[in-house]
C-alpha cells in the first residue's frame, strides 16, 4: 500500500490545514474510515469503532475551526483509545472472551482529556486477554495482525494500538504498558511511542508498573499527544504534578553534545539480543556520540532470578482475576494465558513475599545503574517480529517472558522509556531503539527521540497491500 491520504498526516499537518481552510476535520476523518474499511478485514486493530460519534466530533470541530475558535493541537485530529481504558457506553473487556461483556459507566481521565482538547475518537483497539500476552492473541478479537506484514505480530499488548498507528487510522494512538506493552509494537511495526514516568498520564486505576502513553509515527505525535492527556486528575492517587517543562510549545531545544548516553546491550537476563539488533542500536548510540555525546557501555543490571520473580508476581495476580471468574468464563480465557496464570496457583504468601521484595530490587538497581546518565539506548526487545499466530515470542509457558528484560526494569524503577525506529534486519522486519531517562526527563527522551528521527533518517516502513 504505497499511497498516502489525510489520514496519514502528522497532527500538527491535519490542524494546520483546517487552520488554513485547506480542509476540515470531516474530510480527514472520511480518510480514515475509508482506511479502517480498507485494512480492518486483515489486521483487526478495533474493538468497538465509532462512526457515528466520530462524525459528530468531527462535524462540530470544523465548526470550531471555521469559527476561530479551535480548542487546541488536536481539535479534530482523530485518535483511537486501548480497550481497557475506560469510555462510557463503550463495552471494557481487557481482551478476553466473557459471558456478558461489561460496559463502562464512566469515562477515564484520558477519555476526558482527549474529549475536552477536541479529539475525534474514532474507536477502541484490541488487546491480548488481561494484557499478559506481547502479541494480538486474544480469545475474544482472534489475531490482530500487522500492517506492514500480516503474517507477522504486532507485539502487545497495545495490540490494536500498533496497528491502528502502523495502518494509519489517525496520528495518535493510545496505548498502555506494563512492562513493555507500548515499546513492543512500537519496535515491531517501527513506530514511537513513550512510556511515561509513572503517574506523568493519570489513571483510574492504577497499578504497580503500570502506565498510559501514545504511539504514533512519530516523537512529534507523541509530545502533541502527552500535553493533552498528561493533566493531572485527582482520580490517581499516584499521579504526578504537571512539569514545569510541559506545555504546548512543542519540543524543547535538544542537543546530545556533552550529555552522558550508556549503550545496553545485555539485558542480563533473558534471551540473547541477536546481532542484527545489536549492531542497529549500537549505530544508533554512535550517532550520538558523533553529535557530541559521551556515550559508554553500560553492564546489565538484572539478573533471570529477578525476571523470575517479576513473572511469577504477574502469574499469582492473573490467578487470583481468573479464579474470580464464574466457571463458566474461566473456560473462556485463551489456554494460554491459563496454563500461564496457573503457574501462580499455590503460591504461598512468603514466596509472594519474596517476589514483591525482588520488584523493589529491580527498581533500586535500575535506578542506581542508570543515575550517572542523561539518556540510555538499547534494544526494546531481543529479536525481531515473530509470527501473529504465536502469544509470545519464546512461546514456552513454564518459562518467564524472555525479551521484557530490556523494558520492564524501566516500569518498575518508574522512569520514562520511549521508542523510536532506528533501522531494519535483512529481511526488512523493524528494529526499534529504546531511549530511557531519569525519573521525570519525559521532556528529555521525547526530544532525544525526536532529535534522532531527523539524524537518523531512517525510512518510515511501508504497509502492506490489503487483499
Amino acid at each position: 500500500m504505497s499511497h498516502t491520504t489525510l489520514a496519514d498526516h502528522t497532527a500538527h499537518a491535519m490542524t494546520s490545514g483546517y487552520e488554513s481552510g485547506q480542509f476540515d476535520p470531516l474530510e480527514v476523518l472520511t480518510a480514515v474510515v475509508d482506511r479502517m474499511d480498507e485494512c480492518e478485514p486483515v489486521i483487526n486493530a478495533l474493538h468497538h469503532r465509532d462512526d457515528a460519534r466520530s462524525r459528530t466530533a468531527a462535524e462540530a470541530s470544523a465548526g470550531r475551526w471555521s469559527e476561530g475558535r479551535a480548542l487546541g493541537p488536536l481539535d479534530g485530529v482523530p485518535v483511537t483509545i486501548k480497550e481497557n481504558v475506560a469510555r462510557r457506553g463503550v463495552p471494557m473487556p481487557s481482551g478476553h472472551a466473557w459471558v456478558e461483556v461489561p460496559v463502562s459507566s464512566h469515562d477515564a481521565p484520558i477519555t476526558q482529556r482527549l474529549e475536552e482538547a477536541g479529539a475525534v475518537i474514532v474507536g477502541s483497539t484490541t488487546m491480548p486477554d488481561w494484557g499478559m500476552l506481547s502479541s494480538g492473541v486474544s480469545s475474544l478479537h482472534g489475531i490482530t495482525r500487522s500492517p506492514l506484514d500480516p503474517s507477522l505480530t504486532t507485539g502487545g499488548s497495545s495490540a490494536g494500538a500498533g496497528a491502528a498507528a502502523a495502518a494509519g487510522y489517525g496520528p495518535i494512538h493510545i496505548g498502555s504498558d506494563i512492562g513493555g506493552s507500548i515499546r513492543l509494537p512500537c519496535t515491531w511495526l517501527g513506530l514511537a511511542g513513550l512510556k511515561p514516568s509513572f503517574g506523568r498520564v493519570p489513571l483510574d486505576a492504577p497499578y504497580m508498573g503500570r502506565c498510559a502513553g501514545p504511539l504514533a509515527r512519530t516523537m512529534g505525535d507523541v509530545k502533541t499527544a502527552m500535553d493533552i492527556i498528561s493533566a493531572p486528575d485527582d482520580r490517581d492517587y499516584s499521579r504526578l504534578p504537571r512539569s514545569a517543562a510541559e506545555g504546548p510549545a512543542g519540543l524543547p531545544d535538544f542537543d546530545p553534545k556533552g550529555l552522558r548516553i550508556g549503550l545496553q546491550l545485555d539485558a542480563g537476563c533473558g534471551e540473547p539480543v541477536t546481532p542484527e539488533i545489536a549492531s542497529a542500536i549500537a549505530e544508533a548510540a554512535d550517532r550520538f556520540a558523533r553529535a557530541g555525546a559521551v556515550v559508554d557501555t553500560l553492564d546489565s543490571f538484572i539478573d533471570d532470578g529477578l525476571l523470575t520473580d517479576m513473572d511469577l508476581f504477574w502469574r499469582v495476580r492473573s490467578w487470583s482475576d481468573l479464579r474470580a471468574l464464574p466457571i463458566e468464563e474461566q473456560a473462556l480465557i485463551l489456554p494460554y494465558i491459563q496454563q500461564w496464570a496457573q503457574g501462580g496457583a499455590d503460591v504461598t504468601g512468603v514466596r509472594l513475599m519474596e517476589c514483591y521484595h525482588s520488584v523493589q530490587e529491580i527498581r533500586r538497581r535500575s535506578v542506581a545503574a542508570t543515575a550517572a546518565y542523561d539518556l540510555v539506548i538499547s534494544p526494546v526487545s531481543p529479536d525481531a517480529a515473530f509470527p501473529a499466530e504465536q502469544p509470545m515470542p519464546y512461546p514456552k509457558v513454564d518459562e518467564p517472558m524472555g525479551h521484557i528484560g530490556f523494558t520492564m526494569p524501566y516500569n518498575m524503577s518508574e522512569q520514562p522509556a520511549g521508542t523510536v525506529l532506528a533501522g531494519y534486519t535483512k529481511d526488512g522486519r523493524t528494529i526499534g531503539a529504546q531511549v530511557s531517562g531519569r525519573r521525570f526527563a519525559d521532556e528529555l527522551v521525547m526530544a532525544a527521540g525526536s532529535w534522532f528521527e531527523q539524524a537518523a533518517g531512517v525510512s518510515a516502513p511501508v504497509r502492506a497491500a490489503m487483499n
